[in-house]
């Protein structure tokens, strides 16, 4: 349920704009054939793209809420999102609607395919169109939408190598990440507040057999991939972030993900086997050394984040602690970790309801319905919470929420929220 922000949050900005712009870009064009991390990083340079930014000025921030929504704006071809976009679509409208009803102050957005075009042209044309929503939340004061990043992915990406062991090449399966075309099922990062883009961590290209203990996929004890294969092989589904985002003098660092669902494989698990790896890489990530020791961005820096770091995991995580298909072990671990906040759980009369009409796979669940934060297939899995937003334990919780409303709360807003299969996250914070 979204409430007013002046509720939650009182008075948020006193704002007295000054204008500048900023632009980072570097080009990227993947070559699986390399072999080493260092020319892969040549070859693949990647492209992050920064929007034009305004700064803001005048009293310390009194809460920041950060949120995270799997959109559903993929499309099946390169490029036709941007030209929906461009055209005026219905679904973004909604998606942005959403948005502007919740109004977060630092976005994560999945599944918005990424090119050159489409998060800036998101950003411009939807998010800071003017809407009711929007005019609603005037009180809280807020800047426009002027930050963003958006960076390549795994996902449509050729791994020119036989990776589902079908005997053929060049098919989606057999992508660094499941996709159609490089850029499909990719991310986007809004803020309102100035990005650090000098800092920006990225691990698109870093190798799963580099994961210490990593959880090896097998059928009857026996490795499913080939060695080749398997020294070859990217962790990362889309990609893994580490987004800082300067606000009110200090870096919160956005670490942005979206691992595979742990289904749509075989006995051998692979993709369950890779879900859970990819919600560990973030586990060791914000552990610290030792335990980050291993890990090496695309820009050749090693370990993890600084232990006294404010930050904030978010993203589809593809995992839900008590039920659905997944190793659940990973994200138990994740919601756990000491230097995680704990919080109530986010919940929706929506979820609540949903799940009592839909029946199905969720009269099986054990898991509190109203957490839900997704609406699946009946049969399987049924509904699931698996989006997140789990800010460090140096913030304090002020409120959270899934933005869910009950039929009888708001039909329209009942009736907006099916633009995406997910429901958007938010969590408010203070120092």
């Amino acid at each position: 349920m979204s409430l007013p922000r002046s509720v939650l949050r009182g008075i948020h900005f006193l704002i007295r704009p000054a204008c500048w712009f900023l632009a980072y870009c570097s080009l990227l064009c993947c070559n699986p054939a390399i072999q080493t991390v260092q020319a892969q990083q040549q070859a693949e340079s990647a492209q992050q793209q920064i929007g034009p930014a305004q700064q803001p000025a005048g009293q310390p921030v009194k809460a920041l809420r950060i949120a995270t929504f799997n959109s559903a704006m993929n499309r099946k071809k390169a490029g036709e999102l941007a030209e929906d976009l461009a055209q005026g679509d219905s679904q973004a409208k909604k998606i942005a609607e959403i948005i502007a009803k919740v109004s977060p102050d630092i976005l994560l957005l999945n599944e918005i395919d990424y090119d050159q075009d489409t998060a800036k042209r998101f950003l411009d044309q939807y998010l800071n169109a003017p809407s009711d929503s929007q005019a609603a939340n005037t009180s809280a004061n807020q800047p426009p939408w002027r930050y963003f990043y958006a960076g390549p992915v795994n996902t449509g990406v050729d791994s020119q190598l036989d990776l589902d062991a079908n005997g053929k090449l060049h098919e989606p399966n057999d992508a660094w990440g499941f996709g159609t075309f490089p850029g499909q099922y990719a991310m986007a990062v809004f803020s309102r507040y100035p990005i650090d883009s000098s800092a920006i961590r990225t691990f698109q290209l870093f190798r799963w057999s580099d994961m210490p203990n990593a959880l090896i996929p097998n059928v009857e004890g026996k490795p499913y991939y080939p060695e080749a294969i398997w020294k070859e092989l990217r962790l990362s589904s889309k990609s893994h972030w580490d987004i800082p985002i300067e606000v009110d003098g200090r870096t919160v660092h956005i670490l942005a993900s979206h691992p595979t669902p742990p289904v749509f494989d075989g006995p051998e698990d692979r993709n369950g086997c890779r879900n859970h790896d990819e919600i560990r890489l973030f586990l060791d990530y914000v552990s610290g050394s030792p335990a980050a020791d291993y890990l090496i961005d695309d820009q050749l820096r090693r370990g993890g984040l600084k232990e006294d770091s404010y930050f904030a995991i978010l993203g589809d995580l593809n995992a839900d602690p008590i039920d659905g298909d997944g190793k659940p072990d990973a994200i138990r671990k994740l919601i756990a970790h000491p230097r995680i906040a704990k919080y109530p759980v986010p919940e929706s009369t929506g979820a609540a309801e949903a799940s009592s009409l839909s029946r199905g796979a969720n009269l099986q669940h054990k898991g509190n319905p109203a957490h839900d934060t997704g609406d699946f297939n009946d049969k399987n899995p049924g509904n699931l919470r698996i989006d997140f937003v789990l800010p460090s334990a140096n913030f304090k919780v002020l409120a959270q929420g899934v933005f869910w409303p009950s039929s009888t709360e708001s039909k329209e807003d009942h009736e907006l929220v099916k633009a995406s299969d997910h429901r958007l996250v938010w969590v408010d914070v203070s120092w």
